[in-house]
């Protein structure tokens, strides 16, 4: 399943909705800890193309079936800008910069390929393992983003 993405800040909020659908109809429920990194991690890459390319792009989501309780979800973003993804350092004080790091800290494997005249993000979730590590996330990496509002537009 895919979704275009018109380069503008509101697409964020379309994609997170487009994608909490799609999870509801995968038998991935919405307060599962893989619906919730799911969702945070569409956010990031979504945000990225929107607002570091200043192209269209398209949002991929390759979800397991009912029953796959094992299964791996794949979140691809694809746009036409050939800048390569470059994660950044950052101060505390720095209200962006963040957005590969997170997707480093929550995805099982992420990365990155050229493709044609530009270029493809991806990120997997084993959904096995977003159960056993929910707890470990939720107190490691996530914490300084405890207090944050991710808005359900």
């Amino acid at each position: 399943m895919q979704l275009e993405i018109r380069p503008d800040p509101a697409e964020v909020g379309r994609a997170r909705r487009w994608a909490r659908s799609r999870l509801a109809g995968s038998g991935i429920a919405a307060d599962e800890p893989l619906a919730e990194t799911l969702i945070l991690l569409v956010s990031e890459l979504v945000t990225n193309a929107v607002v570091h390319t200043g192209h269209p792009a398209v949002l991929r989501l390759s979800l397991p079936g009912v029953a796959a309780e094992s299964a791996t979800v794949r979140l691809e973003v694809a746009d036409s800008s050939e800048c390569a993804p470059v994660p950044r350092c950052v101060d505390g004080d720095a209200t962006g910069g963040r957005g590969l790091a997170l997707v480093d800290g929550l995805a099982d494997r992420w990365g990155w390929s050229r493709e044609g005249a530009g270029k493809r993000i991806w990120c997997e979730l084993d959904r096995c393992s977003a159960a056993r590590d929910s707890a470990s996330v939720c107190g490691g990496l996530v914490a300084p983003y405890e207090g944050l509002a991710f808005e359900a537009v």
